[in-house]
């Protein structure tokens, strides 16, 4: 799944859940490493509708 897209998230619950669908330990401790979890189209932590 590396560089693949899994969905759109509007919380960050919803990255989590991304995550762990992927069967990754320890998606909580992933979710801020940016190596992991690159960030797109805003900042990190914030969702608004668009």
């Amino acid at each position: 799944m590396h560089g693949q897209i899994l969905g759109l998230a509007h919380s960050d619950a919803d990255v989590i859940d991304f995550l762990r669908r992927t069967h990754l330990p320890d998606a909580e401790q992933l979710f801020d490493d940016p190596s992991w979890l690159p960030w797109r189209g805003g900042q990190a932590h914030h969702c608004e509708a668009g």
